[in-house]
């Protein structure tokens, strides 16, 4: 029963960059459907049940070279999507007429899901402590990873509709929080 505990709490910890990541797809794409936001909830799922099980299959033998990286190749991805969605914002407000509809990008969610998941390389070898089988372990974190993203993107959308279109902003604070998680993945690792 602890080990289940103790998986649902990292899978809930994996999942947190992941949910503020899809609030901020949530609040810059203008006109998704049910479809986007499963597709946004799906990827962060994958990722983030993914990076762990090749996290464990790696084991011991490329963590030691992976693990002294790792959180700045994720600071590095989400720094530049988060600083281009920063100059979008500011250039729509010193420009507003440039400032259109940001249309959904397949691509941009596949980065983030991957930025957002690097991290969890090492957890793989944890997960291998725990004595849980490891297929459970990427399902229970796929899973809770999915739900808490679906939220997270249509909570996203709500807060849209709060601003009301004005599309500058959105991109703003999204590149910001997008900023920010990076940052934070970099102070765990530099204090762990």
């Amino acid at each position: 029963m602890k080990e289940w505990i103790s998986l649902i709490a990292i899978a809930i910890g994996l999942a947190m960059d992941a949910f503020a990541a899809s609030i901020v797809d949530g609040l810059r794409y203008a006109k998704t459907t049910k479809r986007h936001g499963i597709f946004v909830a799906l990827t962060f799922g994958i990722f983030q049940g993914l990076m762990p099980l090749i996290g464990f299959l790696l084991g011991s033998l490329f963590i030691n070279y992976i693990k002294d990286y790792d959180h700045w190749v994720a600071f590095g991805l989400l720094l530049l999507i988060g600083g281009l969605m920063i100059f979008e914002g500011i250039k729509g407000i010193v420009k507003p007429e440039s400032v259109k509809e940001k249309e959904f990008s397949w691509k941009e969610i596949l980065f983030q899901g991957l930025a957002t998941s690097i991290d969890a390389l090492a957890v793989g070898i944890t997960l291998s402590t725990l004595g849980i089988f490891i297929v459970w372990d990427t399902l229970v974190i796929t899973g809770i990873t999915f739900v808490i993203c679906l939220l997270g993107f249509f909570l996203g959308k709500q807060i849209s509709k709060i601003l009301k279109g004005k599309y500058s902003i959105a991109n703003i604070i999204g590149g910001v929080i997008l900023i920010s998680i990076g940052v934070s993945i970099v102070i765990e690792h530099m204090t762990a």
